[in-house]
């Protein structure tokens, strides 16, 4: 799925992403979804989950 050319998402790459092609997480907001992929596939597979789902999954991310 192709999704940052249908939809003209702007994607971020996550500020724990290092300039030495480790671990890289890109995310893309849009209004009622947020998407996420590797950094390193851009044209592969995208993660797509709710607003909702994120927000709470970065909330207990945050807590350890």
């Amino acid at each position: 799925m192709n999704v940052d050319g249908a939809t003209g998402l702007v994607w971020k790459k996550s500020s724990y992403s290092s300039g030495e092609g480790g671990q890289c997480v890109e995310v893309a907001a849009a209004d009622t979804s947020v998407h996420i992929r590797d950094s390193k596939q851009s044209a592969g597979p995208i993660l797509s989950v709710g607003a909702v789902q994120w927000t709470t999954f970065v909330r207990m991310a945050a807590r350890g």
